[in-house]
């Protein structure tokens, strides 16, 4: 049995899919990489990239960010983005506010597993948008984890790994498998694949800190025949009481997927600017704090994206204003833009696939908008 703590206090995780030495097609495109953050418990838009405004201050007297990081002259950023804040000047960060994808009913069970299924009803779909938009472009390939996350589960089962300090098997294991089952059979196939794996992949990283799990991702998405796919599963936003403000609880979270970011660009060096990074959450923050200087679930939030593929620095956004008029249910920022718009423009970015083909396939032919002009290099 699994409480609701448990299910929005994990372990920090990494995931990364999709080596090119499994798909034909991935080997004819140049690499680019696609990093995806989540970031569970409900990450709160408003902390992250506050509007530069006195309402806002006023809603939240003992949570305001009042020490941001100025972006432009209507949104700051939290101070514990620094790297981000350095990505930003170089142009290789950006900002989509008030977005979220279609969940309004704030419970973690639902809107998590609807973050990472892309649907809009709970509990209904075992395959996740990422791994429907990797089978859609033909580049399903390795996996490092168990058990696989519903956001890369796929309609076609994926090699499916976990590393660890094992052998490779021996040429004598491969005769008697050889020997022992028809060819073509599904142990077989399993102990190619295990074979044909590069080296840098057998060998296992059990640490859960994020600077560790950063360097093994920039590490292994540098190589050119290493995964083009990395999920990081960051929690801890559910913050109902002592959210704080530039130093508080939320904005250590915060600075938390910075030090990943930052490790990331390190890492990555050149191959940085064939990567993007973006967050996922469930849902933002309500606009006003609670008794207990926190903030409740709410609706909109804002999605971080960084890496070279970025167009501009920019923020993106149809901005509803924050008076009760214009929130989601006189409570919430109002969500203008369906976030699952921004995921599969990623896809269609990252895996050089159509847009209208991932939006049929990853997004069942839901009407979101390619933002890929407005978002991206072209």
């Amino acid at each position: 049995m699994m409480n609701r703590r448990d299910f929005i206090a994990g372990s920090m995780t990494l995931t990364m899919l999709g080596s090119p030495l499994f798909s034909a097609r991935a080997e004819m495109l140049k690499k680019k990489n696609l990093v995806v953050v989540l970031l569970r418990g409900g990450m709160d838009g408003l902390t992250a990239v506050p509007p530069l405004d006195h309402e806002l201050s006023s809603y939240r007297p003992d949570i305001f960010i009042d020490d941001s990081l100025r972006l432009n002259a209507d949104f700051g950023l939290n101070p514990q983005l620094k790297h981000f804040h350095s990505a930003w000047k170089e142009g290789k960060a950006s900002i989509v506010h008030a977005t979220n994808i279609p969940y309004t009913m704030r419970s973690h069970f639902e809107g998590q597993d609807l973050m990472e299924s892309g649907g809009r009803t709970p509990f209904a779909e075992s395959t996740g948008w990422l791994g429907r938009g990797i089978h859609a472009s033909e580049l399903d390939g390795l996996a490092i984890s168990l058990p696989m996350p519903l956001l890369l589960r796929s309609p076609k089962s994926v090699d499916n790994f976990y590393p660890t300090r094992m052998d490779a098997p021996s040429p004598d294991m491969m005769k008697f498998v050889s020997q022992t089952y028809p060819s073509g059979s599904l142990l077989e196939s399993t102990m190619q694949r295990v074979m044909a794996r590069p080296v840098s992949m057998m060998s296992s990283n059990s640490s859960r800190d994020a600077k560790d799990l950063a360097r093994t991702a920039s590490r292994l998405l540098a190589k050119e025949d290493g995964p083009r796919v990395a999920v990081f599963d960051l929690d801890g936003f559910d913050t109902h009481a002592s959210q704080g403000n530039g130093n508080g609880e939320h904005s250590d979270k915060l600075a938390e997927f910075d030090e990943i970011l930052g490790r990331l660009q390190k890492g990555l060096g050149e191959a940085f600017d064939d990567t993007l990074v973006v967050t996922l959450t469930e849902f933002g923050r309500k606009i006003e704090q609670n008794g207990g200087n926190g903030t409740e679930h709410g609706y909109g939030t804002a999605v971080l994206l960084a890496g070279g593929l970025l167009k501009s620095a920019q923020i993106y956004s149809d901005w509803p204003g924050l008076k009760p008029k214009h929130r989601y249910e006189k409570q919430d920022l109002m969500a203008t833009l369906d976030a699952r718009s921004i995921y599969c423009s990623a896809m269609a970015k990252c895996f050089e696939t159509d847009f209208e083909k991932l939006r049929r396939e990853a997004f069942w032919n839901e009407p979101l908008e390619d933002l890929q002009d407005q978002l991206f290099l072209s």
